[in-house]
């Protein structure tokens, strides 16, 4: 029984080793804004996902390019044997969620306030090496 579990554990390691993760939490740009410049590249090769965000004039763009090769980065740790120049890799999967507002008071006339939210987001990356 023990040996066909770890049989089993090593085909799950096996499996998992051609993924790489990374994360970029509370970045100051707003969700909304940040998942403009995400749909860009979700599903496309890395190189071109680079190009893209290097040519694109938005802000979120910079800390997106950032996380991407900090993702590219991670893989080649990974897979220390593996020729990167071999590999193909994609970025499968980018989700962008809100993260903490900072809460602050606008006058407004009349003696009254408005509040404004300003909001921050976390963003996942997954990139996917397939041969």
């Amino acid at each position: 029984m023990g040996a066909r579990k770890r049989l089993i554990a090593e085909k799950l390691k096996e499996n998992k080793k051609s993924i790489a993760i990374a994360k970029l939490n509370n970045s100051t740009i707003s969700p909304r804004k940040m998942r403009l410049v995400a749909d860009l590249i979700r599903g496309i090769e890395v190189n071109k996902a680079l190009n893209i965000l290097h040519f694109n004039g938005k802000e979120a763009s910079i800390s997106l390019g950032k996380l991407l090769r900090s993702a590219i980065s991670n893989w080649e740790q990974k897979n220390e044997g593996s020729d990167i120049s071999q590999e193909t890799l994609v970025v499968r999967s980018i989700e962008v969620g809100g993260g903490t507002m900072l809460k602050r008071i606008q006058p407004a006339p009349q003696g009254r306030a408005h509040r404004i939210r300003k909001r921050s987001n976390h963003v996942t990356i997954v990139v996917d090496g397939a041969k």
